[in-house]
């Protein structure tokens, strides 16, 4: 069933990790809303079946889209691909990352590198590229993915934090240098969300998912779609006087 009030229509959109967890659901709530969605994974052909059900569903286009963020050459020959078939690029949302959970003592520095080239330096580059191709279209809107973990901290993230709490000052300062092309930059923050790799991280550590429950004022985990809603809502024309904001998707959490 088609929402009648569809805030995203006909925006060319492109989301990366999208071929699970939240980036999948980001990319089928946009689809919902009538995006034209470039999913984008490094996983080939993970998401072929999956795009074609979501474009008959939501009566738009679902297009999968394979490469490495941290490739340059591979990102720049997919988002040039994508403004020479649509003419323009309206939304990038950063969603793609990697994350250890180990503490201090334990992180190797190879495992810190990864999360750092996928989630720092591919963001900045992806921003780079791609602000540069809005700026033909006189604007868009770029959503990164941050986490509450920069900002209240977290054991055993120490790494992972840092690399979040990089996004955040990332954003900040991208939506000051880019606004005046009318490009507004914004980042969501989720707390604990519960997606696959979340239960395996929790049956690994041993630590009762009831015990972070009970430092979550709406006393529940997140979802998936409470963060896909949250960059909807920053994708769209609904936020047009919104930039360099950093928005929690976290329960009121005090973790």
């Amino acid at each position: 069933m088609i929402d009648m009030e569809r805030f995203l229509e006909n925006k060319v959109c492109i989301i990366t990790g999208a071929a699970q967890g939240i980036g999948k659901s980001i990319a089928e709530r946009f689809a919902s809303d009538g995006a034209l969605v470039y999913a984008c994974d490094r996983a080939e052909g993970a998401m072929d079946e999956w795009a074609e059900v979501c474009s008959e569903k939501y009566g738009t286009r679902v297009c999968p889209l394979y490469f490495d963020v941290t490739d340059a050459v591979a990102v720049k020959s997919a988002f040039m691909s994508v403004f020479k078939q649509e003419g323009r690029i309206d939304v990038l949302v950063n969603n793609a990352g990697v994350v250890f959970n180990k503490k201090i003592g334990m992180i190797l520095r190879p495992e810190t590198e990864l999360m750092f080239r996928v989630n720092v330096i591919a963001v900045i580059e992806m921003v780079q590229l791609v602000s540069r191709l809005m700026a033909r279209g006189h604007g868009g809107s770029i959503v990164n993915i941050a986490s509450v973990t920069a900002v209240l901290g977290s054991p055993g993230q120490s790494a992972y934090s840092a690399t979040k709490g990089a996004i955040m000052a990332f954003t900040k300062s991208a939506a000051k240098e880019l606004a005046s092309q009318g490009i507004r930059v914004n980042a969501v923050a989720p707390g604990i969300v519960k997606t696959e790799r979340f239960s395996e991280l929790y049956e690994e550590s041993g630590e009762k998912i009831d015990n972070r429950i009970q430092r979550i004022a709406l006393g529940r985990l997140g979802t998936p779609l409470d963060v896909a809603n949250a960059c909807a809502f920053l994708a769209s024309d609904r936020s047009s006087y919104i930039s360099g904001q950093i928005l929690g998707v976290d329960g009121c959490a005090s973790i």
